[in-house]
């Protein structure tokens, strides 16, 4: 058994020859670009790419595997150059309402252990999507019905960045999960968290107590990859043994949440629409203490507070711990050429993170953005938070 690092949630912009994926990713985001900045930067050892229902995708994985570099195991996931294991994903819109009657959408990621299995995934979901060649599309089912057809390709289903105000399951669809997918609750082994929430929150709904949490970045362009992870207890990197961590079988598990403090995601705080700015008032907000008014985008801190069932926030004995970080791009001083001079002398993201001393850091950069970096590793940077999809900043 061995600790690796997994990131499940990062887009595709634009296949091979150009073709657009995600709209809003960059387009230097396709499936080898992807695979290499995990291997050569980042030091990410699974990676989930959850637009791999789009035909112009599952194309150009099939040209990746004739390459030579990548190959597909029978435990499930393509390893690339021996490092990493890529999970085959699909991120889903599906269509709710709730008891009360109300409509909203949420996005689901779905993982498939082989390319013939996402195949068969995708051929199905294009009768329920308009365009299959782009991602997180909108599809004329339920997250209940949703994942009956992931099972049915051999995948697992995660409720994605479960608290934000758009496009999310607590955000605008409902108050409690088992809602939406009553009898099967128990098929959902893991929920993801997002970056405007953490461990701490979460915990606040007892509905969650037995669900493992992951952070994932949900990258859109290749530095954010990694900006959120999680540390894994496996055995191998396959999409088996991933399964087997989520559900916490045979020693197999999650050992640690690294993600933001919250604070810097952009729907922390509620957002009003009027005066264009983050309310830091006591939650939940439910109107601008400014100008008064409810067109507002409400917050994560201050959805939870609405609708939380525990007095006192207590997690499970069996939950990992959260660890703040604070990415190299959300870092004062920390620009493109300053990376790039870190990642020259010290290989990846996750060593000067977390493992490189202060002195070394200094003997690249100088003192005064090495003292920035430490100061984000130990959690003393003061930060003003996010809201209304702006992310929060750091105060130096």
């Amino acid at each position: 058994m061995y600790e690796i690092f997994a990131d499940l949630h990062v887009h595709i912009g634009r296949s091979e020859n150009n073709k657009p994926i995600k709209i809003t990713a960059a387009r230097s985001l396709n499936f080898a670009n992807i695979a290499k900045e995990c291997v050569n930067r980042k030091g990410i050892n699974v990676v989930g790419i959850i637009d791999c229902a789009s035909p112009y995708v599952i194309e150009d994985i099939e040209n990746f595997l004739k390459n030579g570099d990548a190959y597909e195991i029978e435990d499930g996931g393509i390893i690339y150059k021996d490092k990493v294991c890529i999970i085959l994903g699909s991120e889903i819109e599906t269509a709710e309402i709730n008891e009360k009657g109300k409509t909203g959408s949420a996005h689901n990621i779905c993982f498939f252990p082989k390319l013939s299995d996402i195949k068969g995934f995708s051929k199905e979901m294009s009768k329920h999507i308009g365009n299959i060649t782009l991602s997180s599309q909108r599809a004329d089912i339920s997250a209940y019905e949703l994942i009956d057809i992931v099972e049915k390709y051999n995948g697992i289903l995660i409720p994605a960045h479960v608290f934000t105000p758009h496009k999310s399951f607590y955000g605008n669809c409902t108050d409690r999960l088992e809602k939406i997918f009553k009898e099967k609750y128990s098929k959902i082994l893991a929920v993801e968290l997002g970056l405007s929430s953490d461990t701490f929150l979460a915990d606040q709904i007892s509905e969650l107590e037995e669900k493992t949490f992951l952070t994932n970045s949900d990258a859109h362009s290749l530095p954010k990859i990694a900006r959120e992870y999680n540390k894994i207890l496996v055995e191998n990197i396959s999409f088996k043994e991933l399964v087997k961590a989520l559900k916490n079988e045979d020693g197999r598990k999650v050992l640690c949440n690294y993600g933001l403090d919250p604070k810097l995601g952009k729907y922390h705080r509620t957002f009003c629409e009027v005066c264009e700015k983050t309310i830091e008032g006591e939650a939940p907000v439910v109107k601008c203490n400014n100008c008064e008014s409810k067109n507002i985008t409400m917050g994560v801190f201050d959805r939870i507070e609405v609708i939380k069932d525990k007095k006192e926030t207590k997690s499970p004995k069996n939950r990992p711990p959260y660890i703040y970080q604070i990415p190299l791009t959300f870092i004062p001083g920390v620009g493109g050429k300053t990376i790039d001079k870190l990642l020259d002398k010290f290989e990846t993201e996750m060593n000067i993170l977390h493992k490189i001393s202060k002195d070394d850091i200094e003997s690249v950069i100088g003192e005064k953005i090495a003292n920035n970096i430490i100061q984000a590793r130990e959690g003393k940077l003061s930060i003003e938070s996010g809201g209304g999809g702006v992310y929060g900043k750091i105060k130096i």
